[in-house]
């Protein structure tokens, strides 16, 4: 048997509509290559983007969706010595990872220990690192805090606790206050919701220290409503736009507190890093992750004949990320 399930599609749109499970030949890799058989993919923000035509990068269709799984080395491609065959491995930054089998390079692939849950280990690296990168581009130092919105969203949860366990503080805004619950049972603290009375104040209040920085994930007025908590002198990123709206930003904020902004893309921030920055990040976030310090939840999971109900079910609250299994 040479043949294999895979998510495709062959236009731009929605992924409920234009996701569609098909039959292809495994495919064999390449010089520098491995082939990987996944065991779990997650359905990141990006991947939908990028199926709905509104990401930055944007492949040849047709294209197999999915860009980070975590599975078993299969295959070596010519002049690959490791990792080796039946070795476990996490690949970010891959093309087509919702398939049975997919095509990596062989630098690419991470090797986890045992000891961390496919759960975990299919989504450690894409968010996680975009989490680690973002915070290293803030100058904070424990005891600083920064705020961060969307703060029940993978990377606000991932950011979290990656903060914690370098000391800093986090303030967690959420849009409504029935997100906090899912925070409280991650053991994230300060966690302010936005649709409730006072809530600015009571944040203001929380605060014992500078806030250095924000990660600001929605636009419109909940940027502007992160930048106000932000101190003088401080480092804003913009890291998504989820409210499709322009970032909203107070004068007052840029002149009289000299707050800068800017964007964020991890793509790029990654591709600037050396060997031992990856190397270091990718420690931090493996032990992390062994001392249960970095918990990433899964709602719920999906086969890939399935695609098309996972692709729906992305547009419906949830408490954890969506996942893609054989």
């Amino acid at each position: 048997m040479n043949t294999m399930k895979a998510a495709m599609y062959t236009n731009i749109g929605h992924p409920a509509e234009v996701l569609d499970a098909r039959d292809l030949t495994i495919p064999e890799p390449q010089a520098g290559e491995i082939r990987v058989r996944m065991t779990r993919s997650p359905i990141h923000n990006h991947d939908i983007m990028t199926v709905r035509g509104e990401y930055g990068s944007l492949p040849q269709l047709p294209a197999i969706g999915g860009s980070e799984a975590v599975g078993i080395v299969d295959a070596l491609g010519e002049g690959v010595a490791g990792p080796a065959v039946g070795t476990r491995v996490n690949v970010a930054g891959a093309a087509g990872t919702w398939a049975e089998y997919f095509i990596a390079p062989a630098m690419a692939a991470v090797p986890l220990p045992d000891s961390i849950s496919d759960d975990i280990a299919a989504q450690l690296l894409a968010m996680p690192m975009s989490s680690v990168m973002a915070l290293n581009k803030i100058p904070a130092k424990a005891g600083d805090w920064i705020v961060v919105n969307a703060a029940n969203g993978a990377v606000g949860k991932t950011v979290a606790q990656i903060a914690k366990g370098r000391g800093l503080k986090v303030l967690s805004l959420v849009n409504r206050g029935s997100s906090k619950a899912q925070l409280d049972e991650l053991g994230i603290g300060n966690v302010f919701a936005m649709d409730e009375a006072n809530w600015f104040e009571s944040a203001l209040a929380a605060i014992d220290g500078p806030v250095v920085g924000g990660i600001e994930m929605i636009g419109g007025e909940a940027a502007r409503k992160l930048i106000n908590l932000v101190g003088n002198g401080g480092t804003v990123l913009s890291f998504g736009a989820m409210s499709n709206e322009p970032m909203a930003v107070d004068a007052g904020d840029l002149i009289f507190k000299e707050i800068t902004v800017k964007g964020f893309w991890g793509m790029v921030e990654f591709s600037r890093l050396t060997p031992e920055q990856i190397t270091d990040s990718v420690l931090e976030l493996i032990g992390l992750a062994e001392q249960g310090e970095l918990t990433l939840p899964v709602h719920e999971t999906f086969a890939i004949k399935d695609i098309a109900k996972a692709g729906a079910a992305y547009d419906q609250p949830r408490q954890g990320k969506l996942m893609i299994q054989p």
